[in-house]
């Protein structure tokens, strides 16, 4: 990514989270797609300036623009609000992996490395798919226990991958971290075994080549087709041993010249970087790591995943650089993690349903008095970039949902459109852009988040509530933790979902260390 210094106007991360999910079918709301011509740029709504979000503590906007705050005498006048909400899409899910793996510790994840978007899309969404490439679009929302405070979903979603064998072939350059501190049990022994799992689900016509990096970087193994050699790779992998410090730049430069080396036209081609991401030589930030590798990627279209390790983990650093390195993190922290990582993600994801996909949500400001989007802090676009096809957006696979939660105050009695929702995409081959929306009435977001509302959107409620507790935010109609345990509970058995039973064991475990209350005698760290 990074081919316009512009691209994002959010701070680092305040937040964290791969993942590659799929999800099921149905969701609310009109849907209409295109082809967009690139010169035009027309369809949709126009351009604006990025709105900061509004908490419930935030001024009452009046009609014509000013706010006016509770006990600070006449309105002050203000900037008119704008309506306009546009980010870059987002599959990663390594953020609440961390959170998991950090709560079965005894410890809360801090602040900085919660994402809420991360934690939202961790969850099956029930969205309607696709029939061809691109995307679906479903907007709906509930009222929260907030007076007068919605919750909006907006829903992206691709079509499913295709049968293994019909997928294009695979070149994946496996850029693995071998310093010190990937010595602690679950970091390098976690790594062979994904590698050792995967060798054994690729198929024979892809190529796989590895890289190991410590102070310096190394070559294990060249792109070589798996067919007759895997031994080869599985001997290449058992002979990682852990090593001195971590020059991460060195291992992402080599991992790159080893892609485009092994470069296939007709294939899939990404580097998987697997680190605990702790970086402490040469080069350690990520605009500049990827600088070296800018045209490789652009060029050659090479892609790069992230899978975090380690109880001590470099989230900042990983994100960012799949965030620029067109593509998407996760985190594992056992082999069961690992397992669905590579053998029921993976090998079925890595070619892409979409490039540069960003989103632009237009609300109504004659029935929305105020939004905020939950998350996406560090995805945000500037509004008249949305079709500006040279600023970077999302890369997103196959089977992958993408969700956008809207804390959103209706105006008293309003009736009518709410928000309109635009997705816009490349289409990875022939980088021709198309679009496609969707909206909401204000019919659709007045029942009761959660006594009417769908399942679904109500873990999805949970999950965001959730992360902005973590990160001490304040959204309205937050409920307590306990409450939020004994909802996800609920949850999980009316959707028989065991991720659902596993948030409400983090949201249970988050609420004991708030109140100073140990681990119950034989419960192990949630991490699975």
């Amino acid at each position: 990514m990074d081919r316009r210094a512009r691209t994002y106007r959010g701070a680092l991360a305040l937040l964290l989270a791969g993942g590659i999910l799929m999800t099921g079918c149905g969701g609310p709301g009109t849907t209409a797609d295109s082809a967009v011509d690139r010169s035009t740029g027309s369809g949709g709504p126009a351009g604006g300036r990025q709105p900061s979000g509004a908490r419930s503590a935030a001024p009452q906007q009046e009609e014509d623009g000013a706010s006016r705050q509770e006990g600070d005498g006449p309105a002050r006048e203000s900037a008119a609000p704008d309506y306009l909400s546009t980010f870059a899409l987002d599959v990663d899910t390594a953020g609440y992996g961390y959170a998991r793996r950090t709560l079965g510790d005894g410890q809360l994840p801090a602040a900085d490395t919660v994402r809420p978007e991360e934690f939202v899309n961790s969850f099956r969404q029930g969205y309607e798919r696709p029939k061809g490439n691109g995307f679906a679009v479903s907007v709906d929302g509930a009222r929260s226990d907030a007076a007068g405070w919605s919750l909006v979903r907006v829903g992206l979603a691709t079509r499913a991958a295709s049968n293994t064998g019909e997928r294009p072939p695979a070149a994946l350059t496996f850029v693995v971290d071998i310093s010190g501190s990937m010595a602690e049990p679950g970091r390098l022994d976690l790594a062979k075994t994904s590698l050792g799992i995967l060798a054994d689900e690729l198929r024979d016509d892809d190529s796989v080549s590895l890289v190991t990096f410590s102070e310096e970087a190394e070559t294990r193994l060249p792109m070589t087709r798996l067919r007759g050699n895997r031994t080869k790779l599985r001997d290449a992998i058992e002979e990682m041993e852990p090593a001195d410090s971590t020059n991460v730049a060195a291992g992402v430069e080599r991992g790159y010249e080893e892609a485009v080396e092994g470069h296939r036209k007709g294939a899939t081609n990404r580097v998987v970087l697997l680190s605990d991401a702790l970086a402490n030589t040469g080069e350690t930030e990520a605009d500049a790591i990827l600088e070296r590798v800018g045209d490789a990627r652009q060029e050659y279209g090479i892609t790069l995943f992230g899978v975090g390790v380690g109880s001590d983990y470099g989230d900042e650093l990983m994100e960012r650089l799949t965030n620029k390195g067109d593509g998407n993190t996760t985190y594992i922290a056992d082999e069961a993690q690992a397992r669905k990582v590579f053998v029921d993600q993976l090998p079925a994801h890595v070619e892409l349903r979409a490039r540069d996909a960003k989103a632009q949500v237009a609300f109504d400001r004659r029935t929305v008095q105020q939004f905020e989007l939950i998350g996406y802090e560090n995805r945000k676009v500037a509004d008249d970039d949305f079709r500006d096809d040279s600023v970077d957006g999302g890369e997103v696979g196959p089977g992958h949902t993408v969700t956008a939660l809207y804390a959103v105050r209706l105006r008293t009695g309003a009736s009518g459109r709410v928000a309109t929702a635009t997705v816009r995409w490349l289409d990875p081959k022939t980088r021709k852009p198309h679009e496609k929306t969707g909206s909401v009435e204000t019919g659709t977001v007045g029942g009761k988040l959660w006594d009417g509302a769908g399942t679904r959107l109500q873990v999805t409620a949970v999950a965001a509530y959730f992360a902005d507790t973590l990160r001490g935010g304040d959204l309205p109609g937050t409920p307590p933790l306990g409450e939020l345990a004994s909802r996800a509970r609920k949850l999980a058995s009316a959707t028989e979902d065991s991720s659902v039973e596993k948030l409400a064991t983090m949201i249970e475990q988050a609420d004991r260390i708030r109140n100073g209350a140990s681990r119950p005698r034989g419960e192990e760290g949630e991490v699975g």
